[in-house]
């Protein structure tokens, strides 16, 4: 009963950052799950490769409903959505695929590794906190840019937003524009990590109700929740000033890393 609660109340917290920050699972999920799975003698060897790989399954749903709302809100714009999102698509694939070679401490590893360079990458330079111009993005960064974006969110498990906000919000777009391009950016990832997981992890667990890495029972109680708590940010938590937006998105990577390194 415990860990449905725990599940429960990570899926509950995933929709409320889903809708403020664009986070569609991972960095919420992961955590969680890691810590949960550990628990369990026939699954702690894989505990990480099932938490990033049911992450990248639930961000289907939490992105693809915060994507379908924006779209009806009209707060979608096309400028930063294409081409960046078809690069983005074709990294997830080849960093899903790694991610299913990669060994669990390693996958473990990169996630706290890839957490310290971005929440250093926020807090050094400049253009995080404090808007600049707007200005377009080069095609190198659409396509080198967008590739690895890509690659790393699809290895991990945690979407594009955490690399796609940054990235958006240093060539001036304000946070909530930011978030808001961030959801439909993560879907590639999810979709085309999803099922590469589902193909690469095909009876490698232990139990039953697993679609390859995918435990579908956590799946299913974290879309449940996370829609829960999609509805509530929605309408009960009143917009924030753009630098506090910013700065909260910050320490909720710290507190995530915390979570993951402890």
């Amino acid at each position: 009963m415990n860990e449905l609660l725990i599940i429960g109340l990570a899926g509950f917290a995933t929709g409320i950052t889903t809708v403020l920050f664009g986070f569609g699972g991972g960095f919420v999920v992961v955590p969680f799950v890691y810590q949960l799975l550990l628990q369990q003698l026939l699954l702690a060897s894989q505990a990480m490769h099932i938490a990033v790989a049911t992450s990248t399954a639930v961000m289907i749903f939490n992105a693809g409903w915060a994507s379908y709302q924006n779209w009806r809100a009209g707060k979608l714009h096309d400028v930063p959505l294409l081409p960046l999102i078809w690069f983005i698509a074709l990294g997830a694939v080849i960093g899903s695929w790694l991610a299913g070679v990669m060994s669990d401490m390693w996958v473990r590893r990169l996630f706290m590794l890839y957490m310290v360079v971005t929440i250093a990458d926020c807090l050094l330079r400049k253009g995080f906190f404090s808007r600049t111009a707007p200005r377009m993005l080069t095609r190198l960064t659409v396509s080198a840019g967008g590739t690895m974006i890509g690659v790393i969110a699809a290895m991990l498990g945690v979407g594009g937003s955490v690399m796609t906000v940054p990235l958006l919000r240093r060539h001036g777009y304000a946070m909530r524009d930011c978030v808001s391009a961030a959801n439909p950016l993560s879907l590639p990832v999810a979709i085309f990590g999803a099922i590469t997981y589902a193909i690469s992890g095909w009876q490698q667990i232990p139990a039953s109700g697993y679609l390859g890495f995918i435990s579908l029972k956590i799946l299913l109680l974290l879309v449940v929740a996370g829609f829960i708590g999609m509805v509530f940010a929605r309408r009960c938590i009143p917009a924030v000033p753009d630098v506090w937006h910013a700065r909260t998105y910050v320490l909720l990577l710290c507190i995530v890393l915390v979570a993951i390194a402890v």
